[in-house]
Formats: structure tokens, C-alpha cells, sequence
């Protein structure tokens, strides 16, 4: 499924919600749903800088698709985290740096989090990025 596909499902999910409490709960409930990130990734050299809580991102490369682990110690940024993950891992890496992030807007999601939350949540889709970057990078696909 593609990027904008995947994007506009969550979009519909989150419309079926009419408070932002219920929006929590489910995100909540979607990190739970998050695989497992293996215990050896759960490095410092993974850890996203800037986020308040902890989260460890991992991004290995396999027929021509970034493949992204990740967890956190927080349960509302793993659930933010699991939607990202959602959205961009299995996908080319081109794909993944011409993509924007509509959807976060669209169901509101950064207006809602506290400022250093927000500030997580774009480190995370910045570091998602690079990893797709280098992975281009060393692939050459352009």
C-alpha cells in the first residue's frame, strides 16, 4: 500500500473518534499492537534525540524497502511511534523522502501533544527520514 493510502486510513480512523481522549486511548492502544523491537537495537546510538521520553528507532533495508523497528518507554509516544512506523516502514526510500506528513495535521495530532512532545514527534519523522536518506544514499536509488 502506498504512503498516501496509508495515510488517509488513519485519517478515517481518527474521524470516528469525538473527543481527543478517545484519540489518546487510541494510540495508546495502537502501541501496544507495536512488534517488538529486538533487545540488541535498544542501543543508545538509537535513541531519537529530542524526545522527552525514550525512544529507540532501528531501520534495516531489505528488497529495496526500509524496514523500521522501534519502542519507547513512554505508552503515548509508542503509539505515536507504531503510527509512523505504520505509515513509512516497508517502503522505498524515495517514496518515504517525498512523502509529507499530512495526516498528522489532518487528525490533529501535533496541536494536542504538550510543546516537547511535538518536538519528539518531529524528531522521530526527521530520523525516519535520514534513515531513508542513507539508505538511498547507499543504494543509489533516486
Amino acid at each position: 500500500m502506498i504512503i498516501k493510502e496509508i495515510q488517509e486510513e488513519i485519517i478515517d480512523e481518527f474521524a470516528m473518534f469525538d473527543d481527543w481522549m478517545e484519540r489518546y486511548e487510541y494510540i495508546i492502544e495502537i502501541g501496544k499492537s507495536l512488534p517488538l523491537i529486538d533487545t540488541k537495537n535498544k542501543t543508545d546510538q538509537n535513541l531519537i534525540k529530542g524526545c522527552q521520553s525514550k525512544v529507540w528507532l532501528h531501520a534495516d533495508f531489505d528488497n529495496d524497502k526500509v524496514q523500521y523497528t522501534a519502542d519507547s518507554d513512554a505508552i503515548l509516544t509508542k503509539g505515536i511511534i507504531a503510527l509512523l512506523l505504520r505509515v513509512y516502514s516497508d517502503q522505498n526510500p524515495k517514496d518515504i523522502l517525498d512523502s509529507d506528513t499530512l495526516f498528522i495535521d489532518e487528525i490533529g495530532l501535533k496541536e494536542h501533544l504538550s510543546p516537547t512532545r511535538a518536538n519528539g514527534l518531529v524528531s522521530m519523522i526527521k530520523q525516519l527520514k535520514l534513515y531513508a536518506l542513507a539508505f538511498q544514499a547507499k543504494n543509489k536509488i533516486f
